[in-house]
């Protein structure tokens, strides 16, 4: 064939979009479109034409399933799923993606896409004119001819292959590609229930056409064919075999036209911007301006640009110093407000400003020095700051007041499933015009683009906030949050580090003794690390009932040795072995790392803007993660003490508070009683659901009823809980079922929970804040299940969030108003940390009972364990 831009490209439409869909997870706009499909469609499409840069290009779909086949043989298609509703609504997205990009798209009443791309691709070479078909289904490479080749998507949208003649021949004993219609007269296609000759598969039609040529001449000579099974079915079933023929058959006489020159690509750039606009497909619309020029043509049309905003270069901007930076001031005093991008360097809490971004009005320019010039208007509280994390920027010790607009806290509880807000991912979140980015802008240009835009970035945000009812949300809980944020990072935690270091030897010992009695009961020295030589050790030489396995051997994961627990004594000392030594990797040897040379304390990072949930999360290190329950967790939390200065850490843990936000929501009356009347909840549930009196409950009866209480707003399975009770299924089922029975409060929220996502899209917090579920919807069993677990525990985990965040505010207003001396380290979920002097204890105690028992007003008492002592474990 020739050279690659003279190709008429056919696509199979509908083929195609299922290939799409199913190969990408489902997505959803923030309004609810599901786009997954339209997603992996344009990114083919824009693929083959920057390939190809044909002349002319058109999409053939099918119309309905009732055609001209159909008529011949009712059941043609018969057995095919119907199509998801979240592909369906796809297609009329299509066709508006393809109208704006200009591209033709043809379907034809009584005939298949198959049908319309047979006509166009003969009528093509005709012209001698060359096809690429691309499709999803192999009956199109009966097509493939001089003029005909067909690019088929072997698997996903991606992976494909070019079928010419040779090609075809090379996979089909030799056969010239219309020979692939007699191959499915015989097999028939179970994709569209073309029935075939019973009992003949792929092999031995290839077999029999090989040798008899074709299906006319086979079945002429079917009582010649060797075997006496094969020539029965081929005597019995000659009709069946040619109406598999007639269906197979590609018309290539379909009512449509081709003329040179007829379908050629006429991009419309602003229906394009109005379309991926809608439909939130800011990647599609770079992606589909860039491949089709229309980044040249928008430069080159005055008005165009002005309605694009699109930048080419950096734009023009000054280095203020003292000898200039007076004009900027002015500048922000006369706009009222000023934009901010900023670069730190160093770690907290020595961390220094090394560069501010300011934009204000026409005034643009960078600043590295004389930064204390700025502090007027920064602390000004007539000046508007629109700024990017303003929790980074508390780290620069230059004061920040008045009404400050953060983009990225505002960004993050509009859209908190995503995993960034830098650059181009803030503009879609805003829907804002994005600029035009380059991979080889620096981080400073990128900076100087993103502060022009940030006053528009940060109305837009705002609006859409205000829109979803969630701007108190930002201003009453996350914004004063993250200057207190930024002071617990500053203040870090002391531990010491001498005792470290004897944990550490101490945990080195063991570690050595495990791995001896390992190697001792294994009968030879390996890698306990190596899963394929444990699983040698465990399942081939000790010869241990192997449970599960992987591509590369056996599973030697935790579930498995767990349910292995009392099958070998090797098995208690591998799971051992593991705790440890993540323990020592993770923790000690993690923690002696972090600590800060001049202030011997550790300064994690409070991820304000990660989970969806609303929860705090910290990194470096995760002081969240530090194991509750065993010895080894306890031993760790022994080497956080209070430092140079302070008697005492304070430990402040709300009790049950997700219990409580679920007895709230679900206006339960066993709970709201049992809360109301100070009644241990577990107990109080096991005399529900168990039917005994409450003083006859059992330990065992308590503890299953708590692992029911936490597991129900988890959504656990009946498999979950047996595992974690270490139960059989059945019984774990009929827990649950008994305990939804005489809790019916908490199944009726459950249910109206799950309902109102799949009819939204989205949960909400008693506070408002918003987690969207656009798996609530998919076909996956797994992914619907899932999101309707997070559907009924967003709702209690995210409210519980809020109100600590609240109780935080709270806290650090009094402590600062009250001029105290203790502060708050650390917060873990449901428990804040305290550095206190024993002088205020019984202060601090009151703040925190006061503030944390009234920081939202619930059903049922929001109540509180204080507890301290010489180091957190004491304190814990």
């Amino acid at each position: 064939m020739s050279k690659q831009q003279d190709k008429f490209i056919i696509i199979d439409g509908s083929s195609l979009m299922y290939r799409a869909f199913f190969a990408l997870p489902l997505l959803m706009t923030t309004t609810g479109y599901y786009t997954n499909a339209i997603t992996g469609f344009a990114n083919m499409l824009g693929k083959i034409i920057e390939e190809y840069q044909p002349k002319g290009m058109v999409v053939a779909f099918d119309k309905s399933r009732q055609t001209f086949r159909t008529e011949m043989f009712e059941e043609y298609k018969g057995t095919r799923n119907k199509t998801p509703d979240e592909l369906k609504s796809q297609f009329p997205m299509l066709r508006e993606f393809l109208a704006a990009i200009g591209i033709d798209f043809i379907e034809v009443d009584n005939y298949e896409a198959d049908d319309i791309i047979g006509t166009l691709a003969t009528k093509a070479a005709e012209e001698k004119h060359e096809s690429l078909v691309v499709t999803g289904d192999k009956d199109a490479l009966q097509l493939v001819s001089p003029y005909v080749n067909v690019m088929f998507t072997k698997r996903g949208i991606n992976d494909t292959v070019i079928y010419d003649e040779e090609t075809f021949k090379e996979n089909y004993e030799g056969l010239m590609p219309k020979k692939l219609i007699d191959l499915k007269a015989l097999m028939g296609d179970k994709s569209d229930n073309i029935p075939g000759i019973p009992g003949v598969g792929e092999k031995t039609a290839l077999k029999l056409i090989c040798q008899y040529g074709d299906l006319a001449n086979l079945l002429d000579h079917a009582e010649e064919v060797s075997g006496a099974k094969l020539r029965e079915k081929l005597v019995n079933n000659k009709d069946i075999a040619q109406l598999s023929y007639k269906l197979a058959t590609i018309c290539c006489e379909a009512p449509v036209e081709y003329t040179p020159d007829q379908y050629g690509i006429t991009p419309d750039l602003t229906q394009l911007e109005e379309f991926c606009k809608k439909y939130e497909l800011r990647t599609v619309l770079n992606r589909m301006k860039k491949i089709l020029d229309l980044e040249a043509a928008a430069e080159s049309t005055d008005d165009m640009q002005g309605s694009l905003g699109l930048m080419m270069t950096v734009p023009d901007y000054v280095v203020y110093d003292k000898n200039n930076i007076q004009e900027l001031v002015e500048a922000i005093k006369t706009q009222g407000n000023m934009s901010i991008m900023y670069k730190l360097q160093g770690r907290v809490p020595e961390a220094t400003l090394e560069s501010m971004v300011v934009a204000a009005g026409d005034k643009l320019g960078v600043i590295y020095e004389d930064f204390d010039l700025l502090t007027g208007v920064l602390e000004s509280t007539d000046i508007t700051k629109y700024i990017y994390d303003v929790k980074g920027f508390y780290h620069s010790h230059l004061p920040i007041a008045g009404k400050i607009k953060d983009v990225l806290l505002m960004a993050y509880l509009l859209e908190p499933a995503r995993r960034g807000y830098e650059d181009a991912a803030l503009f879609t979140v805003a829907e804002v015009e994005e600029p035009n980015f380059s991979e080889d802008n620096s981080e400073l240009e990128r900076s100087i683009i993103t502060v022009k835009h940030l006053q528009e970035l940060g109305e837009a945000l705002e609006a859409k906030l205000i829109s979803e009812e969630m701007m108190s949300l930002y201003q009453e809980i996350e914004l004063p949050l993250a200057k207190m944020l930024a002071a617990m990072e500053d203040n870090g935690i002391y531990i010491n580090e001498a005792k470290l270091d004897v944990m550490n030897k101490e945990l080195s010992a063991q570690i050595s003794t495990l791995e001896q009695e390992i190697y001792d009961l294994a009968g030879e020295q390996f890698n306990i690390n190596s899963p394929k030589q444990l699983g040698n050790i465990l399942f081939d030489k000790l010869g241990l009932p192997a449970l599960k396995k992987t591509k590369t051997g056996y599973s030697t994961n935790a579930e498995v040795l767990e349910n292995l627990y009392y099958a070998h004594d090797i098995i208690p000392k591998i799971l051992d072995y593991r705790t440890l030594t993540k323990l020592k990797s993770t923790y000690l040897d993690g923690l002696k790392g972090l600590i800060d040379p001049k202030t011997h304390r550790i300064h994690t990072t409070f991820n304000q803007t990660v989970t969806e949930t609303g929860r705090l999360s910290s990194s470096d290190p995760n002081l969240q993660n530090i194991p509750v329950r065993t010895e080894e967790g306890k031993k760790i939390r022994c080497l956080f003490e209070p430092g140079e200065g302070y008697d005492k850490l304070l430990s402040a843990d709300y009790s049950q508070i997700e219990l409580r936000v679920m007895a709230h929501m679900a206006q339960d009356k066993h709970f709201l009683d049992a809360f109301n009347h100070n009644q241990d909840i577990h107990g109080a549930t096991a005399a529900q659901v168990f039917k005994v009196p409450l003083e006859e409950v059992t330990p065992e009866l308590r503890s299953r009823a708590k692992a029911v209480n936490f597991g129900i707003i988890y959504g656990i399975s009946g498999f979950g809980l047996a595992r974690n009770l270490h139960i059989s299924p059945k019984e774990a089922s009929e827990y649950i079922e008994a305990y939804l029975k005489e809790c019916s409060g908490v199944k009726n929220f459950m249910d109206t929970i799950v309902k109102e996502a799949k009819e939204k899209g989205y949960v909400t917090t008693l506070l408002g804040r918003r987690r969207y579920l656009p798996a609530i919807h998919s076909k996956n069993f797994n992914q619907r299940q899932l999101a309707e677990r997070m559907a009924m525990n967003t709702p209690i985990q995210g409210t519980a969030a809020d109100i600590i965040k609240i109780a935080m505010n709270k806290v650090q207003d009094k402590l600062l108003e009250a001029k105290l001396k203790s502060r708050i380290l650390l917060q873990v979920h449901d428990e804040l940390v305290l550095e206190v002097v024993d002088a205020e204890l019984q202060a601090v105690e009151a703040i925190l009972k006061d503030s944390m028992e009234h920081a939202f007003k619930l059903a049922v008492p929001l109540t509180v364990d204080i507890n301290y002592g010489d180091n957190w474990a004491e304190a814990k």
